[in-house]
């Protein structure tokens, strides 16, 4: 009964966050639904609350013009049909009268219910390595999905294989974009990717759980833009539907930085050098940025582009900075205070698009 639930308080946050889209989760692996649902009563409307969260939400992500995504559990612990009644996957968790066609059916019906009443941008599988659960039916799913709208996104966690991103050019998975947890992937300019992680230490809500600095937030951010993949920054609401105040503050600090440096994240591509822990960088158009983690660091050396001059350097939103360029290496002096002690963006302006650069291993800085 999450009485102090407000959409738009929700969504508003999200905005002033730098968000671009979000995610609900609309059925997790519990099988309640937080939509009113045709095809169960184990959902929203069969609680004091009686208000459709799904729909809500999607309605004040239109005004505030983010993209509204929608999570949905592949297992189900609840529903009879579904052979696994807890998360052991243990013989005694098995129920003799299931039938998982059935339960196939029943999240076929789900499904088509939140993508024609709420038309999600993205759908967020989760919950697909318990045996009942098969790869044909993954592709089934899939296929069906792309019926009910062909442009929607839908990440690779139908399938059985989802973990990794490193080595996705070498595995084929179900799906649209890969999804490493509660790590940041590496650079891949071939298969998307979104790194999925919490501001606390767990996905739910606890009390006095550990919230991650400004500085950790700015530079997961950073890093999954400089490996060419999405940030997906999970916040866990309280049981009254309130999300905790100092999440809020974090994540409107993040906006803040935003605000400033947004450029250097937004509409951006990673690379052409690999994230470090001293750095990560990004380009578009005839510019690479650089993020600058490290703060003692007065001097940064990076490989030359091949074949591409440098022609200018500076601060994001300040002063010139000394670059020299030889056919081996780049060399930037950087300021003895650097402006942002999250992240400072350095730019580098080239006389090529950025994006025509192979991407740069520096073997001096790890």
């Amino acid at each position: 009964n999450p009485v102090k639930f407000n959409a738009d308080e929700w969504v508003k946050t999200a905005s002033e966050a730098g968000m671009k889209y979000l995610t609900i989760t609309a059925k997790h692996h519990d099988g309640f639904c937080l939509w009113p649902s045709a095809y169960t009563d184990y959902d929203i409307m069969s609680t004091p609350f009686k208000k459709d969260v799904v729909g809500l939400l999607a309605k004040a992500c239109k005004k505030y013009h983010i993209k509204c995504c929608i999570y949905y559990s592949v297992l189900d612990w609840h529903h009879p049909d579904y052979p696994v009644d807890n998360p052991k996957d243990t013989v005694t968790g098995i129920r003799k009268s299931a039938h998982m066609e059935k339960y196939v059916a029943y999240m076929k019906n789900h499904l088509k219910e939140l993508v024609t009443n709420y038309d999600p941008y993205m759908l967020w599988f989760d919950g697909p390595w318990e045996k009942p659960w098969t790869p044909a039916m993954a592709l089934d799913m899939y296929a069906y999905l792309k019926t009910l709208k062909k442009d929607v996104i839908i990440n690779n966690r139908l399938g059985k294989t989802f973990s990794g991103v490193g080595d996705a050019e070498k595995r084929k998975f179900l799906g649209d974009f890969d999804t490493p947890e509660q790590r940041i992937g590496s650079l891949n300019m071939n298969t998307p990717w979104e790194t999925c992680m919490t501001i606390c230490q767990q996905w739910a809500w606890k009390p006095n759980d550990k919230m991650k600095s400004l500085q950790t937030c700015i530079q997961t951010l950073a890093k999954a833009a400089g490996g060419n993949g999405n940030l997906l920054f999970n916040v866990g609401p309280r049981a009254d539907g309130t999300i905790e105040p100092a999440q809020v503050a974090r994540l409107k600090e993040m906006g803040a930085w935003l605000h400033q440096y947004g450029s250097a994240i937004y509409n951006t591509h990673g690379g052409p050098y690999y994230p470090t822990n001293d750095y990560a960088a990004t380009r578009k158009g005839k510019r690479i940025y650089l993020h600058i983690f490290n703060p003692s660091m007065q001097t940064l050396t990076l490989p030359s582009p091949p074949g591409v001059k440098v022609s200018k350097a500076y601060i994001m939103n300040g002063a010139a900075v000394t670059l020299q360029q030889t056919p081996e290496q780049i060399t930037i002096q950087l300021p003895a205070v650097l402006p942002d002690a999250n992240d400072t963006v350095i730019v580098l302006e080239t006389d090529k698009p950025a994006m025509s650069i192979a991407p740069i291993k520096n073997d001096k800085l790890k």
